[in-house]
């Protein structure tokens, strides 16, 4: 999660930040829990709230119209059809870039969002409604995010230390990136010992998973900046908007939606 918060003001703000938590992780994890219909919901929402917010940063025209398709496109996941599915993303493709102002760059960024936003979603939803153990691997991978997440935050503060990359998110710092990785690396260890598997392979996934985590963070973060916008949005208090919190997660669950349909083998070796 890319933050521009200056650093004086980190924890004052982290009351805020805790409420908002507390209110999103249940609702992700209940709808993950569900699955089916329940998470495509979520999806959909996420996915409306999501366009809205990359329309606003990047002044792209039409902002309802292609958050309706993002909700769309999500809520389309239960129905297995991709002759439903894609035409809802490439209808949203192709009103983006002919309403986009004119420009290269601009069109460019209004395609790129919808690529980004509908991508995230559906790799959520994969990652849950995979042909393997899909709501152990989506809530073991959520959960080595937000381990991720915090670890950043909490050891990046108390360490401090040479910033991880200060042109594009000044506040991160190479302590929380180790510490953000090493943390996942053990809970890969346990969730190792829950699933009676191999460790190495768990702590060696979790921390891939940081790593894709933080980079999809920083990844984010460089967008914002380019934009000249602080926050994607004002919907999560102590967060911004919603594509600041779930950058990382979003990244997670392509990257593991893909490692785990093209890797043979891989999903029996986590145990799922």
């Amino acid at each position: 999660m890319g933050d521009w918060t200056p650093t004086e003001r980190r924890f004052s703000e982290l009351p805020a930040r805790l409420a908002s938590a507390f209110i999103l992780i249940p609702m992700a994890l209940g709808a993950v829990w569900m699955g089916g219909w329940w998470l495509a919901a979520a999806c959909a929402l996420f996915g409306y709230v999501m366009m809205l917010e990359w329309c606003a940063m990047s002044a792209t025209p039409h902002p309802h119209f292609l958050a309706v398709l993002g909700g769309l496109f999500a809520a389309s996941f239960p129905l297995d059809n991709l002759v439903i599915t894609l035409p809802i993303g490439a209808a949203a493709l192709s009103l983006a870039l002919v309403a986009a102002r004119p420009g290269v760059h601009t069109r460019i960024a209004a395609g790129f969002g919808v690529v980004y936003v509908f991508a995230m979603v559906a790799g959520l939803y994969l990652l849950r409604e995979g042909s393997w153990e899909g709501r152990s691997a989506a809530l073991y991978f959520m959960s080595f995010v937000w381990a991720s997440d915090a670890a950043a935050y909490f050891f990046g503060r108390a360490i401090g230390g040479p910033k991880l990359l200060p042109s594009e998110s000044p506040n991160k710092t190479w302590s929380g990136a180790i510490a953000a990785v090493i943390v996942c690396a053990i809970c890969g260890y346990f969730a190792a010992m829950i699933e009676e598997s191999d460790p190495l392979v768990w702590m060696a996934t979790g921390i891939a998973i940081s790593i894709v985590a933080q980079a999809g963070d920083l990844f984010e973060s460089g967008l914002k900046r380019r934009f000249k916008v602080k926050d994607s949005g004002k919907i999560l208090p102590g967060h911004g908007g919603l594509l600041d919190r779930v950058d990382g997660l979003g990244a997670v669950s392509v990257a593991g939606s893909i490692a785990l349909c093209a890797i043979p083998g891989f999903a029996a070796s986590l145990g799922l």
